[in-house]
This record gives structure tokens, C-alpha cells and sequence, in this order.
């Protein structure tokens, strides 16, 4: 599973983005949610928006439809979240994990004291 920022760190080359092989790239799956996240920042920074949905899409196995109970999950974890100041994106990435019993990746530091069950892998 990869969260909105792994994606941008993938796309904009920065340090982490070596963590995200081809191995783990093959296998990777995200939200729709995070997808939308991660569309508007490139649109946002002027990047046409057909071209902005092809690269963020390319670099993922599958795109997960957010569901009615991916929702459910979102909205309950936000009281054990929201200390730690997470997005509605951020919990969706992890809503969708715990679906899947999946690893998760992110560049948001601040996961590595989330405790829901999952692997969380910290990229930088």
C-alpha cells in the first residue's frame, strides 16, 4: 500500500524514493483517495491533467476504490489519529491496509507511532 507522499517522493525523485523498488512498485496498490491527493498537488503545480493522472497511475499496480467500509474504518481512527495530525488521505491509505492485512509506505515520519496492526515502513 502506498500513501499519497511515498507516491510524491516517487514521483519527484526525492531522497526515499530508492526504498520503493521494483519489488515493492509491482506489488503496490493505493486508494483512490490518495490518488486524488496526489493528482491535485501535480495539477496544482501546473502539470497538465491528463499527464498528471498517467504518471500517477503508472507507477502502481492497482488503484483500490475507496469503499463503504474503508470509510467506516477512516472515520473511526480518527480519534486515535488525529493527535498525530492525519489527513483524511492518510487515513484512508491506512483504512485500506488494514482491509488488506497490508504493509504500508509513507514518508510521514509520524506513523512510526501509529499501532493498528499493520507493517508501516517510514521511506526517509
Amino acid at each position: 500500500m502506498l500513501d499519497a507522499s511515498a507516491l510524491l517522493v516517487l514521483i519527484n525523485n526525492e531522497p526515499g524514493a530508492e526504498k520503493l523498488g521494483p519489488q515493492v512498485l509491482t506489488d503496490a496498490a493505493c486508494s483512490t483517495v490518495n490518488l486524488a491527493e496526489v493528482q491535485g498537488k501535480l495539477v496544482k503545480q501546473g502539470v497538465p491533467a491528463d499527464e498528471a493522472w498517467k504518471v500517477t497511475t503508472g507507477l502502481i499496480g492497482e488503484a483500490v476504490i475507496f469503499t463503504s467500509q474503508q470509510a467506516k474504518i477512516t472515520g473511526t481512527m480518527i480519534s486515535e489519529t488525529s493527535a498525530l495530525g492525519l489527513s483524511l488521505g492518510d487515513r484512508a491509505c491506512l483504512s485500506l491496509a488494514i482491509s488488506l492485512k497490508a504493509p504500508v509506505y509513507t514518508a510521514d515520519r509520524l506513523w512510526k507511532n501509529l499501532k493498528l496492526g499493520i507493517k508501516i515502513h517510514v521511506i526517509r
